[in-house]
Formats: C-alpha cells, structure tokens, sequence
C-alpha cells in the first residue's frame, strides 16, 4: 500500500526530472563569461571608474538575478505561461515605445535602446525577444487547427512580429530587429506555416532589408567593411580587423588568460559585443572550440526538448527559447569572425550585459520547466 501510494504520488520539480546536461552546459558558459569579463574589462573599469573589478561584479550580479528567475521558472509549470502571454506582450510594447520618448529613453551612440526604471537600466529590445517566443507559442499552438490558412495561420503573426520590430527599428537597431523578426519567421515554419507565405515574406523582405542599409550611411559602410575589412583597417574596419588580430595571434593554444593585447584599447568595449575575440586571444583555438561545443550542446537539448513536450505549447515554446539562445550565439561568432557584418548582438552567457543575461536565463528556466514536465499527462 505504501509502495502504490509512493508511486501514484505527484512529482516534484528535481535536477533528476530536468536535463542535467542544459545545466551543465548553462552553467560552464557562465562560469566562462563571468573568468572572460573580469579579464577583458579590467584594465577599462580601472580606467573609468578606478576599479578593475567594476563590470566584473556587476556581471555577477546580474547572474544572480538570472539563476534566481532560472530556478523559478523551471519549478512553474510553464503551462502558466499561457495567461502571461498577452499582458507581458503589451509590457514589453510600452517599454519599447518608451524608448523613443525624450526624456525617458537613454541614448548611447546616436541610439535609443535603454530605459532607467528604479535605478535598474533595462534593454526592452530584450524583452522583446522573449515576448514574441510567448505569444507565438500561445497564438501558434492555439489556432494549430488553421495554421496553414493566410488568416489565422500566417496574418496576425506576422503583424505582431512586425509591431515589434518597428519600435526597434526606430531606436535604431537594424541588426536587433532582424534577430526578432527572423524569431518569429522560425517559429511560424515550425508549427507548419506555408512555406508559399513565408517564401513570399522573404522574398519580400529582401529589397526592404537593403533600403534599410542603403538609406544610412553607416549601415551600408558596415557592409562595405564586412566585404573588405583591411580596406579600412584605419577607420570603420578598426575594430574587426583587431578581432582577426585577436583570434591570430591566440593560435592553438591561446596567450593566456589575462595575456589579451587587443583588449588593452585596441577593441571598444571588448567586454560585449567583441569578447569572444578576447577569449580567442586568451585561450586559443582549444578555449573557442569549447564555447562553440557548449552552445551546439546546449542547442541540442533545446531541440530534444521542443520535441519531447507533452503539447504543442511546450513544443513551440522550448523550440523558441533555443533559437533565442542559439541563434544569437552564433551570429555573434560570426560577426566577430568576420563571416557576418557587425550587428551589436552579444554572446549569451559569456557578455557583458544585464538585459540580455537576464532573458536566456529565463529562457533556460523556460527549458528545464518544459524538460521537467515532459513525461506527465497534459
């Protein structure tokens, strides 16, 4: 009697009804991120604010914040999620208008893409990754009966995702928006949109995408850049050019850590967008092998996930958590290995950055909560 009543009794959330393998490869990124920006902003900390260590702890700070909402959402049943779908869409909306407002926005490099809230700066673009992975799983799943009709399968998802992206462009952030939008456009062909809409959207977005570059004249010079980086090795090119430097100089072996050259005022900011290059320098081909493995690790047990769910739901939601994570990560490797333009997106886990520390770790929470609920009855 007491074994049936052992058996028949509800699970309860544990590492053993979750994947330990997302965890591992979680946790060893950020263990990573934390050595790496501590080692590439310490002598530009020193400089600005008379602390090495100043980016350092806020770094871990915002990890912090991170695991606690990662250990939160894993314990929820993210079947919850469902009814934060439309209100956390509409907050993050606000939040993204708010950025336009003089006044309300911070700007930083002629652009507008943060807000001060209680002492806190939060980047809604952010946010606006994850609200779309919401409401495309709710509305996804939802209307999986009509998916492949123009109104309800393809229309209103594509206006959302373009209600999105328009703020985000405005702020500007060309690169941002093109993260959302294709977020959305992956999405939609996963739960079986026709591919003569999706097709046709591409198709359309193409001379849209080339007006946006053309129209300002440092998009089109990051192109230019991109094309033949030496050319401009002086001015634009600057800063790509001591990327490649970086990950030369590194070799086999790397440096060492904290032996980075090009950290020292060569790459702007080389704690964010361009920190993967520092890592290349630092430890090697062996040190960049590792990150890459880790995040083809971590992007394998998202799918394994998206396709072991208990409901479409779960499916769509996990399926957009990785791509979040997974996405950004290697167009990142990219930008900084010189195979993509220069965008501005960070490397998950291992940048500098609140805003976006926080969001994959809510996405991870959002995969250990879909891996943890698998085997029970919807």
């Amino acid at each position: 009697m007491a074994e049936a009543a052992v058996k028949t009794a509800p699970k309860t959330w544990s590492l053993r009804f979750s994947d330990p393998w997302l965890i591992l490869a979680v946790l060893a990124l950020t263990a990573i991120g934390l050595v790496m920006v501590y080692s590439a902003s310490s002598s530009l900390a020193l400089k600005r604010h008379m602390d090495a260590a100043y980016f350092f702890k806020r770094q871990l700070l915002h990890v912090g914040v991170g695991l606690g909402l990662m250990i939160f959402l894993a314990r929820m049943e993210y079947d919850r999620l469902r009814r934060w779908a439309y209100p956390f869409l509409g907050l993050v909306f606000i939040l993204l208008v708010a950025v336009l407002i003089p006044g309300l926005g911070h700007r930083a490099g002629g652009a507008a893409r943060w807000l001060r809230l209680f002492g806190v700066s939060i980047q809604p673009s952010e946010l606006a990754k994850l609200a779309l992975m919401m409401y495309m799983a709710y509305s996804l799943s939802a209307h999986h009966d009509n998916i492949r009709t123009f109104s309800r399968g393809f229309l209103p998802h594509l206006g959302m995702s373009v209600v999105l992206v328009l703020p985000i462009l405005a702020q500007p952030d060309l690169g941002m928006s093109l993260m959302v939008f294709t977020i959305g456009l992956v999405m939609m062909f996963v739960a079986g949109v026709r591919m003569l809409y999706l097709g046709g959207l591409v198709v359309t977005a193409i001379p849209v995408v080339y007006t946006l570059i053309v129209a300002f004249p440092y998009r089109f010079q990051r192109l230019a850049v991109f094309l033949d980086p030496w050319k401009y090795r002086y001015g634009a090119g600057f800063q790509i050019v001591h990327s490649f430097l970086a990950f030369g100089s590194g070799g086999t072996m790397g440096a060492g850590l904290g032996a980075s050259k090009q950290k020292l005022f060569y790459l702007p900011e080389p704690h964010t967008d361009f920190i993967f290059s520092v890592l290349g320098e630092e430890l090697g081909l062996w040190g960049v092998a590792l990150v890459l493995s880790l995040f083809l690790l971590l992007v394998w047990r998202g799918i394994k996930t998206a396709l072991g769910a208990r409901d479409l739901f779960g499916t769509y939601l996990a399926m957009g958590a990785t791509l979040i994570i997974g996405l950004q990560a290697f167009v990142n490797a990219g930008v900084v290995m010189g195979a993509l333009p220069t965008t501005g997106l960070t490397l998950p886990f291992i940048s500098s950055g609140g805003s976006s520390m926080v969001t994959n770790f809510v996405c991870v929470g959002i995969l250990l909560s879909v891996s943890a609920h698998r085997d029970r009855k919807a």
